[in-house]
């Protein structure tokens, strides 16, 4: 832990370098065996109702040609949840919700960006055969959905999941058991297998018993627990999360769920005066869309 002033400080540089965050449109990867034709495949939702921090013309937006160019249809969730709406759609994804009291405050405290009525329609429509992908970052987000995968048994930590080690992004890989080989990271054939992910900061959490974990954080994570986002000091408090997760996915009655504790990893972006690239187009992410398909496939079940 004699490390952790210095991680504190490059911590809360980062909140400067990488404050401005912008969808890279030049990101194209080839998919060469489309899962549809273009434009035939089920309808995916993607919420903007909730004061989503990622929404699909926003910093979403290769998330959603990505899904596009596989033959998903994607379109934007806007209002709350209700049965009716859900039902036109077979896949729902949530990214970053906020309440309305946290999209220029990021601090405590984080209620929940969700109603009890929307949160139990929500839980209803995928235990009748609807398919969730929830994908809730640091602090404040990770509040703000925690009401929501609590209903799934996911708990999830209102924090900072960090590297006491090494500074910079999380990788994941199939080499030290931090990835796991599932039949999501397998993919449909060894051509679409995963053996290396990376994800940007983000939160970790613990994942209910009949779940599969896709990431798994080492000995060498904790989580920083600051009252205010990027803001750290010496009497921030820290918990381990050794074996915690940052995806995971499970089937829920009828329907499939997918948790995320990270956004970037799904999209690609950049950041700051430099315009580093920031996720699924950094050079050194290169899996990390073949990942976000393989997840897509799974929650559409096939």
């Amino acid at each position: 832990m004699k490390k952790i002033p210095v991680l504190l400080l490059v911590l809360t540089l980062h909140t400067s370098v990488f404050a401005q965050q912008f969808a890279d449109t030049a990101f194209n990867p080839l998919i060469s065996r489309p899962e549809y034709p273009r434009g035939k495949g089920p309808v995916v939702f993607i919420d903007e109702g909730h004061h989503n921090f990622h929404t699909k013309d926003g910093r979403y937006l290769p998330f959603a040609r990505l899904l596009e160019k596989d033959g998903y249809v994607v379109k934007g969730y806007t209002g709350v949840f209700t049965k009716a709406e859900l039902d036109k759609g077979k896949i729902l994804v949530i990214a970053n919700a906020l309440n309305r009291i946290n999209v220029q405050d990021w601090y405590l405290p984080t209620p929940s960006a969700f109603t009890g009525e929307e949160i139990g329609i929500v839980r209803e429509w995928v235990n009748e055969g609807g398919n969730l992908f929830l994908i809730a970052d640091h602090m404040p987000m990770a509040g703000a959905a925690a009401a929501l995968g609590a209903v799934f048994g996911f708990e999830f930590s209102n924090g900072f999941a960090v590297d006491t080690l090494n500074q910079g992004p999380s990788y994941f890989s199939l080499a030290d058991s931090t990835l796991t080989e599932n039949n999501v990271t397998r993919g449909r054939d060894t051509s679409e297998a995963v053996h290396r992910v990376v994800t940007f900061t983000g939160q970790a959490f613990r994942i209910p018993p009949d779940a599969t974990p896709v990431l798994i954080f080492s000995k060498d994570y904790i989580s920083l627990m600051p009252d205010t986002a990027w803001v750290f000091d010496k009497s921030t408090r820290s918990i381990p999360v050794k074996g915690w997760s940052q995806g995971a996915f499970m089937t829920f009655g009828k329907g499939r769920v997918a948790v995320f504790g990270e956004a970037a990893m799904f999209t690609a972006q950049l950041a700051g005066p430099n315009k580093t690239r920031v996720g699924m187009n950094a050079p050194y992410a290169s899996e990390n869309f073949r990942l976000l398909l393989n997840m897509i496939h799974w929650l559409d079940g096939r």
